[in-house]
This record gives structure tokens, C-alpha cells and sequence, in this order.
């Protein structure tokens, strides 16, 4: 078996610190920005690729394919790990952001679903794979490059830039999508305007190779390869080097699995929250959270840089014990400010669904019976509402019974405005909110309490995870355990969390899932992880950051 230790650690000059970081978090950043660009499109994506008639079976669609490229990065993980441990850290993720740039342009190319039926959300779907495949192996090549540049001492800082880049990549897709839509007409913009962001990948990929080529290989991975000290079959010998299986049971359920919701949440979830159940204007949404990830991407490097003094274990565990408190607060407060009348018009006049046969398929494209139809419009307005039992249908709206014997059961599109202007009457605004400054400070000062908690959660953990394996299987001990945590856990997310809201008719109720995942995380955290100050890992100690 390998050994654990490399030789002796060079350290590189602060000019050559100041490269690798700079190429590291650049690259970084344009691969999440071409994964993201998917989810900020999500709207859009659904009507082009996946149109069925049904708002949110559309939505459900888009976030499904959302999902499969998170659900695909687990194998990206073992296979760029895999090479990333034979060949070397600079080429093997070299080929990652090479191969995401053209999937992510190639999304931006293909006709849309009126043009070629079928094969439209097919390609997109395998685009998506592609994606993922790609995104499985760049954060574990970067993270693990720039750490073993690293000096000690100041690992959790130099690595929280590439965990401050992912939000980074977030942010520039909002901003090309947002300075695209101004510099068009809105018709442009929906005809084929959308599709500039996803084209632009390929100039992102030549910026990000050429600051690439420029690297030398790791420090750490040379010397092992100089010494012959490299793995014979890192994937296998990850699961059957001592110690290491309850290493990456922790990264998985402990670190992966807590930290990826937090974020999902706090940046997909909240932006969907917003302009769904809050009703924001869509651009105003936009522009909230991404000021808001913007600002809060100083809260990941400053929890890089403590943790460097205090531990990781710490900032981790208190980042998941204040979410689990503050969660559900931070979205009641921001539906409160954000559209006060819909708030104050779900407490006077709630909305009740009563009847025999109330089941509701969100994954089919019309209802089959009148409960169902019934239900299926009210997800679609985004007001809350709640089932009762009665024998013959009933819809009631702050305890008054309407007349469901004229409602347009055949036509979908009257149903819809027939249905607002019952609501309309009760003091129901469906109408999109542009919010005034004051407002909107204040919903983007309640959502950076949640880039605040990601800081905490996110921060510290390149570093953990690079200091928690040995060297010769790092690269793919750290990325099996993170992308199963955050492809599934996190990359489900919207799916599952949009799957709930339409099921209970409570926009409140997806965020149960984030909280229920983050306090699992937060007891195998508070068990697994190791106090004390960082250290390198060291083949006596099972777990270094993991005990």
C-alpha cells in the first residue's frame, strides 16, 4: 500500500500563491457559472425544452433535469478522482472545465422541443449528464491543488477562495443574464436572447484554459510520483485504507450532506421562493440574491481564515445548530416584507380545498378529477392552501363557499382567470411585486443571514476535507463523499422541496426537507468531526479532522 506521507512539502513563493489561487478560483468559477446558468434560466428552460401546458409539472421537469446533473457527479467523482490520483491534479481538471464548457454551449444551440419534439429535452437531458460528470471532478482538483500549495497554517484561507468562487460562478450567471435582458426587448430575450449566456461559455473556457495551462502540477502530487508512492487503484483503495471508510461516512452525512442544502437553499430555493411564493418581480428577485451571494462570499473566506485559528469542527457545527433555529424564521420574514398583502391575505381569508377524490399528480400534465384540476390551478398561483374531507366538492375562501358548479372544468386557460378573480376578490394580489428599496433591503438583509450560515458551513471545508484522507488517494476520498452529498442532497433540493409545496399546498413546507438534512448533519458533525486546531493528515491518526 502507498504511504500517507509525501516528501517534504515545497513551499511556492507568494507570486506563484497568488497564480494558483487566482487560475484555481477563475476556473472555479466559470464551471459553477455554467452549471448555475441552468438554474437561473429555469423559467425559460421549462417553456423551450419541456412544455406540457402545466406551470408546475414545467417546473417540476426543468428541476428534474437540474437534478440529473447533480445525480451524475458522484461518477464524475470516482472517474476524474480516479485520475486525478493517477496522472495529477493540473490535467485532470483541465479536461473537467474543458468538457463542461461545451456541454453548457451546446445547451445554448439546441432547437427547442416545437422545432424537434422529443429529442430536445433528450439532448438537454444528456447535456446535463455531461455537466455533471465534469463538475464531479473540478471541485475536488481545485480545492485539493490550491490546499497542497498551501502553507500550514493557512490552508482554510487559501482554499475558502475556491468555496467563495462557487457562489462566485452563481453570481456571474445572474449578471450576464441580467445585463443580457436589459441590453434586448423582452420578445428578443424570450425568442432566443436566453440562449447568449449559455454561447458564452466557450469565451469563459478559453480564459479559464489559458490561466490553466500556466500552472505547475501540485507540489504534493509530484513528489509522491518522483517517490513512486502513487495509489495502484485509488477508488478501491479508498473504501480499504484503514480508517477511511468512517472518514468518508462523516464527509458524506457530517460535512457534504449539511453544508450543500444550507447553500441550495439559501441561493436556488430562496430565488424560487421569492419569485414564486413571494410573487417578486422576476428581475427584482434576481437582483436581491445576487447581491445578496455577492456580499456574502466575504463570509466564506472569512470563516476559511478563522478556522485556520479555532478548528473546523467549530464554525461547522454552530453554522448548522443557528440554521436549524433560524430557517423557517428567515423565510417567514421575507414573505412578510416581501408581499405583505399576500401574507396578510392567507391569515384572513385562507383558502380550503374540501371534497372526495382530492388527489393531485404533479407530474401529470392535466388532473383527472375536478379536486385535482382544482388543486393543480391553486399550485400554479403559488397561494397557500389546505385540504379538507366533505362528500361533494367545495372550494372555500376565508370561510366563504364559491361556486365551483360554474368553474371552466374543460378550459384550462379560463379556469386560471376565473380562479384569480375569485382570489382577486378576497384580497388576493397575483399580480407581480416590483419592491421598493426599503423592502428590498430589508429582504436582502433577511436572506444574507442565510449566505451568513453557508459562510459557516461552507467556508472551512475544502481544507477539512483535504486534511482529512491521505495524499495518495485525497482526490477521490474527498470527491466521492462531496458530490453523493451535494448531488443528491443538495442537487434534489428544488426538486424535492418543489414536489412537497405542490403536494401540502404550504410554501413554507420545503424547506422541512433542508432542515431535517441539516440536522442529521449536525449530529454526525458534533460526533465525527475532531476539535483542535487544523493539521495536516497523519497516518496514526484515524481521521485527522474525524475521530
Amino acid at each position: 500500500m502507498a504511504q500517507a506521507n509525501p516528501a517534504v512539502h515545497v513551499e511556492p513563493s507568494a507570486a506563484d500563491m497568488r497564480l494558483v489561487i487566482a487560475a484555481s478560483s477563475a476556473g472555479t468559477i466559470f464551471e459553477w457559472y455554467d452549471f448555475f446558468i441552468y438554474g437561473t434560466l429555469a423559467g425559460i428552460i421549462g417553456k423551450t425544452f419541456f412544455p406540457s401546458g402545466n406551470a408546475t409539472l414545467e417546473a417540476l421537469l426543468v428541476w428534474a433535469g437540474f437534478a440529473v446533473g447533480f445525480g451524475f457527479r458522484p461518477l464524475g467523482a470516482i472517474l476524474f478522482g480516479y485520475l486525478g490520483d493517477r496522472l495529477g491534479r493540473k490535467y485532470t481538471f483541465l479536461v473537467t472545465v474543458t468538457l463542461m464548457g461545451i456541454a453548457t454551449a451546446g445547451v445554448g444551440m439546441i432547437p427547442s422541443a416545437a422545432s424537434i419534439g422529443i429529442a430536445a429535452p433528450i439532448i438537454v437531458i444528456l447535456l446535463r449528464v455531461m455537466q455533471g460528470l465534469a463538475l464531479g471532478g473540478e471541485y475536488g482538483g481545485a480545492a485539493i491543488y490550491v490546499a497542497e500549495h498551501a502553507p500550514d497554517g493557512r490552508k482554510g484561507f487559501y482554499t475558502s477562495f475556491i468555496q467563495a468562487s462557487v457562489v462566485g460562478g452563481f453570481v456571474l450567471s445572474l449578471i450576464v443574464v441580467l445585463s443580457c435582458k436589459a441590453m434586448m426587448s423582452a420578445e428578443t430575450w424570450a425568442d432566443w436572447g436566453w440562449r447568449i449566456p449559455f454561447l458564452m461559455s466557450m469565451l469563459l473556457l478559453v480564459i479559464s484554459l489559458w490561466m490553466r495551462l500556466k500552472l505547475s502540477e501540485s507540489p504534493v502530487f509530484q513528489a509522491m510520483k518522483d517517490e513512486g508512492e502513487l495509489a495502484g487503484n485509488p477508488f478501491v483503495e479508498s473504501f480499504t485504507y484503514p480508517g477511511n471508510k468512517k472518514r468518508l461516512f462523516i464527509a458524506l452525512f457530517g460535512v457534504a450532506a449539511g453544508l450543500t442544502v444550507v447553500w441550495y437553499t439559501a441561493m436556488f430555493y430562496g430565488l424560487s421562493f421569492l419569485k414564486s411564493a413571494v410573487r417578486l418581480e422576476d428581475t427584482a428577485a434576481e437582483i436581491i440574491i445576487g447581491l445578496v451571494a455577492a456580499v456574502g462570499m466575504g463570509f466564506f473566506i472569512f470563516f476559511g481564515n478563522l478556522s485556520d485559528r479555532i478548528g473546523r469542527k467549530p464554525s461547522i457545527v454552530w453554522g448548522y445548530l443557528l440554521t436549524l433555529l433560524l430557517l423557517f424564521p428567515i423565510f417567514w420574514g421575507a414573505s412578510a416584507y416581501g408581499n405583505p398583502g399576500l401574507a396578510e391575505a392567507a391569515r384572513r381569508a385562507p383558502v380550503v380545498v374540501s371534497g372526495p377524490d382530492c388527489s393531485f399528480d404533479p407530474f401529470s400534465g392535466e388532473q383527472k378529477s375536478q379536486c385535482g384540476k382544482l388543486i393543480a390551478d391553486l399550485a400554479g398561483t403559488g397561494v397557500a392552501y389546505s385540504l379538507g374531507e366533505a362528500t361533494a366538492l367545495k372550494l372555500s375562501v376565508g370561510g366563504k363557499a364559491l361556486p365551483v358548479e360554474t368553474y371552466a372544468w374543460s378550459d384550462k386557460a379560463a379556469r386560471g382567470k376565473q380562479l384569480q378573480q375569485w382570489l382577486g376578490a378576497a384580497g388576493y394580489n397575483l399580480g407581480k411585486i416590483k419592491p421598493s428599496l426599503k423592502d428590498a433591503l430589508v429582504i436582502g438583509g433577511i436572506m444574507l443571514v442565510l449566505m451568513f450560515l453557508s459562510g459557516m458551513t461552507y467556508g472551512p471545508v475544502a481544507a477539512l476535507l483535504t486534511e482529512m484522507f491521505p495524499p495518495h488517494i485525497r482526490y477521490s476520498s474527498m470527491s466521492i463523499p462531496y458530490h453523493i452529498g451535494t448531488g443528491y442532497f443538495g442537487g434534489f433540493l428544488p426538486l424535492i422541496a418543489a414536489y412537497i409545496v405542490a403536494k401540502t399546498g404550504d410554501p413554507f413546507a420545503g424547506i422541512w426537507y433542508a432542515w431535517v438534512v441539516t440536522a442529521v448533519a449536525f449530529v454526525v458533525a458534533w460526533w465525527g468531526l475532531k476539535g483542535g486546531l487544523p493539521k495536516d493528515f497523519e497516518q496514526d491518526d484515524l481521521g485527522n479532522n474525524a475521530g
